[in-house]
Protein backbone atom coordinates (compact mmCIF):
# COMPACT_ATOMS: atom_id res chain seq x y z
CA UNK A 1 0.00 0.00 0.00
CA UNK A 2 1.76 3.40 -0.88
CA UNK A 3 1.42 6.87 1.45
CA UNK A 4 -1.30 8.38 -0.29
CA UNK A 5 -3.64 5.32 0.24
CA UNK A 6 -2.77 4.73 3.96
CA UNK A 7 -3.14 8.43 4.69
CA UNK A 8 -6.50 8.22 2.98
CA UNK A 9 -7.66 5.39 5.28
CA UNK A 10 -6.38 7.41 8.35
CA UNK A 11 -8.41 10.36 7.64
CA UNK A 12 -11.50 8.28 6.71
CA UNK A 13 -12.84 9.37 10.08
CA UNK A 14 -12.30 12.09 13.09
CA UNK A 15 -10.31 11.16 15.62
CA UNK A 16 -10.12 13.18 18.83
CA UNK A 17 -7.44 12.13 21.66
CA UNK A 18 -7.51 12.45 25.09
CA UNK A 19 -4.40 13.28 27.15
CA UNK A 20 -4.86 9.39 28.41
CA UNK A 21 -3.67 8.54 24.86
CA UNK A 22 -0.19 10.00 24.69
CA UNK A 23 0.98 8.53 28.25
CA UNK A 24 2.92 5.55 28.02
CA UNK A 25 4.42 4.04 30.94
CA UNK A 26 5.41 5.54 34.65
CA UNK A 27 7.85 7.87 34.55
CA UNK A 28 11.00 7.12 36.61
CA UNK A 29 12.46 10.53 37.05
CA UNK A 30 13.44 11.44 40.94
CA UNK A 31 10.44 13.18 42.38
CA UNK A 32 10.60 16.78 41.78
CA UNK A 33 12.96 16.48 38.21
CA UNK A 34 12.09 19.02 35.93
CA UNK A 35 11.33 16.46 33.40
CA UNK A 36 8.50 15.74 34.61
CA UNK A 37 7.07 19.17 34.20
CA UNK A 38 8.33 19.19 30.80
CA UNK A 39 6.37 15.85 30.36
CA UNK A 40 3.47 17.30 31.10
CA UNK A 41 3.54 20.00 28.90
CA UNK A 42 4.28 18.27 26.15
CA UNK A 43 1.49 15.72 26.87
CA UNK A 44 -0.87 18.67 26.77
CA UNK A 45 0.43 20.16 23.82
CA UNK A 46 -0.05 17.27 21.80
CA UNK A 47 -3.85 16.74 23.13
CA UNK A 48 -4.11 20.31 22.65
CA UNK A 49 -3.33 20.28 18.64
CA UNK A 50 -4.64 16.73 18.46
CA UNK A 51 -1.60 15.39 17.31
CA UNK A 52 -2.16 12.09 15.79
CA UNK A 53 0.18 9.42 18.16
CA UNK A 54 1.04 7.30 15.28
CA UNK A 55 2.33 10.89 12.94
CA UNK A 56 4.09 11.77 16.33
CA UNK A 57 7.74 11.41 17.00
CA UNK A 58 10.18 11.86 20.21
CA UNK A 59 13.98 11.54 19.45
CA UNK A 60 16.57 11.56 22.42
CA UNK A 61 19.93 10.48 22.57
CA UNK A 62 21.51 9.61 26.55
CA UNK A 63 20.55 11.26 29.81
CA UNK A 64 17.72 11.56 32.09
CA UNK A 65 16.00 13.52 29.82
CA UNK A 66 16.82 11.56 26.68
CA UNK A 67 13.80 8.67 28.66
CA UNK A 68 11.23 10.74 27.17
CA UNK A 69 10.26 8.65 24.30
CA UNK A 70 9.59 5.76 26.46
CA UNK A 71 6.77 7.81 28.34
CA UNK A 72 5.03 8.95 25.20
CA UNK A 73 2.76 6.58 23.46
CA UNK A 74 3.75 7.90 19.98
CA UNK A 75 6.68 6.96 17.75
CA UNK A 76 10.00 7.31 19.47
CA UNK A 77 13.64 7.09 19.38
CA UNK A 78 16.02 6.32 21.83
CA UNK A 79 19.70 7.47 19.96
CA UNK A 80 23.11 7.35 21.47
CA UNK A 81 24.80 9.53 23.23
CA UNK A 82 24.90 13.17 21.12
CA UNK A 83 23.34 12.01 18.03
CA UNK A 84 19.54 13.05 18.98
CA UNK A 85 19.68 15.38 16.62
CA UNK A 86 20.86 13.91 13.24
CA UNK A 87 18.64 11.16 14.30
CA UNK A 88 16.09 13.61 13.69
CA UNK A 89 17.11 15.10 10.82
CA UNK A 90 16.71 11.35 8.79
CA UNK A 91 13.68 11.19 10.10
CA UNK A 92 12.24 14.62 8.57
CA UNK A 93 13.63 14.06 5.50
CA UNK A 94 12.68 10.69 5.21
CA UNK A 95 9.04 11.46 6.30
CA UNK A 96 8.47 15.45 6.53
CA UNK A 97 5.03 14.58 7.16
CA UNK A 98 5.80 13.88 10.51
CA UNK A 99 5.69 15.83 13.84
CA UNK A 100 9.27 15.65 15.39
CA UNK A 101 10.29 16.39 18.37
CA UNK A 102 13.72 16.06 20.17
CA UNK A 103 14.47 16.12 23.68
CA UNK A 104 18.46 16.42 24.76
CA UNK A 105 20.18 17.43 28.01
CA UNK A 106 22.88 19.75 28.28
CA UNK A 107 25.25 16.69 27.98
CA UNK A 108 23.95 15.51 25.60
CA UNK A 109 23.67 18.56 23.20
CA UNK A 110 26.26 21.08 24.15
CA UNK A 111 28.93 18.62 25.18
CA UNK A 112 29.23 15.03 22.75
CA UNK A 113 26.42 16.74 20.57
CA UNK A 114 27.78 20.09 19.98
CA UNK A 115 28.87 19.77 16.34
CA UNK A 116 25.55 18.29 15.43
CA UNK A 117 23.83 20.88 17.57
CA UNK A 118 25.43 23.26 15.52
CA UNK A 119 24.59 22.12 11.96
CA UNK A 120 20.76 21.29 12.86
CA UNK A 121 20.56 25.04 13.79
CA UNK A 122 21.74 25.68 10.10
CA UNK A 123 19.97 23.41 8.25
CA UNK A 124 16.53 24.97 10.10
CA UNK A 125 14.62 21.72 9.64
CA UNK A 126 11.15 22.23 10.77
CA UNK A 127 11.94 20.08 14.16
CA UNK A 128 10.85 21.16 18.19
CA UNK A 129 14.31 21.09 19.88
CA UNK A 130 13.68 21.15 23.56
CA UNK A 131 16.94 21.36 25.72
CA UNK A 132 16.73 20.03 29.31
CA UNK A 133 19.22 22.13 31.27
CA UNK A 134 19.92 20.97 34.74
CA UNK A 135 23.34 22.07 34.69
CA UNK A 136 24.83 18.73 35.63
CA UNK A 137 25.15 14.87 34.50
CA UNK A 138 22.46 13.26 36.32
CA UNK A 139 22.13 9.95 34.94
CA UNK A 140 25.62 9.66 35.54
CA UNK A 141 25.60 10.60 38.53
CA UNK A 142 27.08 13.87 39.27
CA UNK A 143 29.77 15.11 36.31
CA UNK A 144 29.98 18.59 35.75
CA UNK A 145 28.50 19.89 32.30
CA UNK A 146 29.00 22.39 29.67
CA UNK A 147 26.29 24.03 31.34
CA UNK A 148 27.71 24.13 35.24
CA UNK A 149 28.20 26.97 36.96
CA UNK A 150 31.44 28.14 37.51
CA UNK A 151 32.95 26.61 40.99
CA UNK A 152 30.26 23.74 40.87
CA UNK A 153 31.71 21.17 42.72
CA UNK A 154 31.08 17.52 41.46
CA UNK A 155 32.81 13.94 40.70
CA UNK A 156 34.69 15.73 38.08
CA UNK A 157 35.49 18.66 39.44
CA UNK A 158 35.49 18.37 43.41
CA UNK A 159 37.40 21.65 44.18
CA UNK A 160 34.56 23.40 41.97
CA UNK A 161 34.48 23.96 38.12
CA UNK A 162 37.43 25.84 36.67
CA UNK A 163 34.98 27.60 32.96
CA UNK A 164 32.57 29.57 32.95
CA UNK A 165 29.06 28.12 31.66
CA UNK A 166 28.48 27.72 27.88
CA UNK A 167 25.11 29.74 27.07
CA UNK A 168 23.24 27.84 24.85
CA UNK A 169 21.23 30.71 23.98
CA UNK A 170 23.94 32.85 22.94
CA UNK A 171 25.57 29.93 21.18
CA UNK A 172 23.07 29.01 19.10
CA UNK A 173 21.88 33.30 18.65
CA UNK A 174 25.48 33.16 17.36
CA UNK A 175 24.65 30.15 13.95
CA UNK A 176 23.67 31.19 10.34
CA UNK A 177 20.32 30.64 9.33
CA UNK A 178 18.98 30.58 13.71
CA UNK A 179 15.17 30.88 13.37
CA UNK A 180 13.69 30.76 16.51
CA UNK A 181 15.23 30.23 19.68
CA UNK A 182 13.36 30.62 23.26
CA UNK A 183 13.97 30.14 26.86
CA UNK A 184 11.42 28.70 30.31
CA UNK A 185 11.46 27.41 32.96
CA UNK A 186 10.42 24.27 34.76
CA UNK A 187 8.70 25.73 37.53
CA UNK A 188 6.47 28.52 35.54
CA UNK A 189 4.07 25.48 33.68
CA UNK A 190 2.02 28.31 32.01
CA UNK A 191 5.18 30.03 30.40
CA UNK A 192 6.34 26.67 29.69
CA UNK A 193 3.67 24.95 27.90
CA UNK A 194 2.85 28.50 26.10
CA UNK A 195 6.36 28.84 24.73
CA UNK A 196 6.46 25.12 23.62
CA UNK A 197 3.62 25.99 21.84
CA UNK A 198 4.82 28.86 19.97
CA UNK A 199 7.88 26.08 19.39
CA UNK A 200 5.50 23.96 17.76
CA UNK A 201 3.90 26.01 15.58
CA UNK A 202 7.19 27.59 14.18
CA UNK A 203 8.21 25.93 10.76
CA UNK A 204 11.91 25.58 11.12
CA UNK A 205 13.90 24.40 14.08
CA UNK A 206 12.94 25.56 17.37
CA UNK A 207 15.38 25.59 20.06
CA UNK A 208 13.82 26.00 23.93
CA UNK A 209 16.08 25.74 26.64
CA UNK A 210 14.50 24.65 29.24
CA UNK A 211 16.16 25.71 32.89
CA UNK A 212 15.29 22.77 35.00
CA UNK A 213 15.31 21.50 38.32
CA UNK A 214 17.34 18.36 39.65
CA UNK A 215 16.65 17.64 42.90
CA UNK A 216 19.36 14.80 43.37
CA UNK A 217 22.26 16.79 42.73
CA UNK A 218 21.65 20.08 42.54
CA UNK A 219 18.56 20.69 44.91
CA UNK A 220 19.09 24.00 45.61
CA UNK A 221 20.87 25.86 42.74
CA UNK A 222 17.80 27.68 41.57
CA UNK A 223 15.72 28.25 44.48
CA UNK A 224 16.55 31.67 44.39
CA UNK A 225 14.86 32.45 41.19
CA UNK A 226 11.72 30.20 42.56
CA UNK A 227 11.05 31.79 45.42
CA UNK A 228 12.02 35.19 44.29
CA UNK A 229 9.57 36.30 41.17
CA UNK A 230 11.57 39.46 40.52
CA UNK A 231 14.73 37.14 39.39
CA UNK A 232 12.68 36.31 36.36
CA UNK A 233 12.16 38.26 33.85
CA UNK A 234 9.36 37.50 31.33
CA UNK A 235 9.10 38.71 28.08
CA UNK A 236 6.00 39.80 25.92
CA UNK A 237 5.61 41.26 22.66
CA UNK A 238 2.25 41.06 20.19
CA UNK A 239 4.76 38.58 17.94
CA UNK A 240 5.91 36.90 21.25
CA UNK A 241 3.87 35.44 24.00
CA UNK A 242 0.84 37.33 25.50
CA UNK A 243 1.02 36.94 29.57
CA UNK A 244 -2.10 36.09 31.38
CA UNK A 245 -3.59 38.57 33.89
CA UNK A 246 -2.28 36.09 36.44
CA UNK A 247 0.69 35.51 35.61
CA UNK A 248 1.60 39.02 34.96
CA UNK A 249 0.31 39.61 38.47
CA UNK A 250 2.93 37.49 40.27
CA UNK A 251 6.13 37.78 37.89
CA UNK A 252 5.98 41.68 37.59
CA UNK A 253 9.17 41.71 36.36
CA UNK A 254 8.52 41.91 32.10
CA UNK A 255 9.99 43.38 29.28
CA UNK A 256 8.44 43.89 25.98
CA UNK A 257 11.31 42.36 23.23
CA UNK A 258 10.19 42.19 19.83
CA UNK A 259 11.51 38.75 18.75
CA UNK A 260 12.60 40.27 15.45
CA UNK A 261 15.36 42.03 16.90
CA UNK A 262 18.36 39.13 17.14
CA UNK A 263 20.91 41.97 18.47
CA UNK A 264 18.62 42.36 21.63
CA UNK A 265 18.21 38.99 21.76
CA UNK A 266 21.53 38.27 22.24
CA UNK A 267 21.70 41.13 24.75
CA UNK A 268 18.89 39.39 26.55
CA UNK A 269 20.24 36.14 26.10
CA UNK A 270 23.61 36.98 28.00
CA UNK A 271 21.66 37.35 31.56
CA UNK A 272 21.28 34.78 34.16
CA UNK A 273 20.02 37.09 36.52
CA UNK A 274 16.60 37.87 36.13
CA UNK A 275 16.42 34.73 34.04
CA UNK A 276 14.65 35.57 30.57
CA UNK A 277 11.94 33.83 30.24
CA UNK A 278 9.98 33.87 26.71
CA UNK A 279 10.35 34.03 23.11
CA UNK A 280 14.21 35.87 22.32
CA UNK A 281 14.22 35.36 18.07
CA UNK A 282 11.70 34.63 15.81
CA UNK A 283 12.14 34.86 11.96
CA UNK A 284 9.62 32.50 10.37
CA UNK A 285 11.18 33.25 6.69
CA UNK A 286 14.12 31.27 7.04
CA UNK A 287 13.64 28.40 4.81
CA UNK A 288 13.43 25.10 5.66
CA UNK A 289 16.25 22.76 4.50
CA UNK A 290 13.81 19.49 3.50
CA UNK A 291 11.92 22.23 1.71
CA UNK A 292 14.91 23.12 -0.19
CA UNK A 293 15.76 19.39 -0.96
CA UNK A 294 12.51 18.42 -2.18
CA UNK A 295 12.43 15.37 0.90
CA UNK A 296 9.76 12.90 1.46
CA UNK A 297 9.86 11.68 -2.69
CA UNK A 298 7.55 8.74 -2.49
CA UNK A 299 9.97 5.55 -2.62
CA UNK A 300 9.43 2.28 -3.91
CA UNK A 301 9.94 -1.18 -1.72
CA UNK A 302 12.71 -2.24 -4.78
CA UNK A 303 14.26 0.88 -4.70
CA UNK A 304 14.67 1.03 -0.95
CA UNK A 305 16.23 -2.65 -1.30
CA UNK A 306 18.68 -1.91 -3.75
CA UNK A 307 19.93 1.22 -2.10
CA UNK A 308 20.72 -0.87 0.96
CA UNK A 309 22.32 -3.75 -1.06
CA UNK A 310 24.40 -1.28 -2.61
CA UNK A 311 25.67 -0.16 0.49
CA UNK A 312 25.87 -3.51 2.10
CA UNK A 313 28.17 -4.88 -0.76
CA UNK A 314 30.40 -2.03 -0.17
CA UNK A 315 31.36 -4.32 3.24
CA UNK A 316 30.49 -7.39 2.43
CA UNK A 317 33.62 -9.92 2.25
CA UNK A 318 32.42 -12.54 -0.30
CA UNK A 319 33.47 -15.93 -0.40
CA UNK A 320 36.22 -16.99 -3.02
CA UNK A 321 34.18 -18.47 -4.84
CA UNK A 322 31.28 -16.66 -4.70
CA UNK A 323 30.40 -13.89 -7.29
CA UNK A 324 29.87 -10.48 -6.38
CA UNK A 325 25.92 -9.16 -6.38
CA UNK A 326 24.89 -7.67 -9.88
CA UNK A 327 25.07 -3.90 -9.25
Amino acid sequence: MNMAATECLLQMFEEHHELEDYQSGVPRWCTGCGDNAILTAVQRLCRNEDLRPEKTVFVSGIGCSSRFPHYMKTYGFHGIHGRALPIAEGVKMARPDLTVFVNTGDGDCCSIGAAHWIHAIRYNMNITVMLHDNQIYGLTKMQASPTSPIGTKSNTTPKGSYLDALNPLTVTLGVQNVSFVAQAVDWIPESLYDILSAAYHHKGLSFVRIVQRCPEWLPKIHDPAMHDPNRILLLNHERGLKLSPTLAKVYKNQLTHDPLNIDRAREIASSTDPIPVGILYHNPDVPCYEDTRHSGQLRTTELIEKGLNKEFDKVTVWPQDAEPRAA
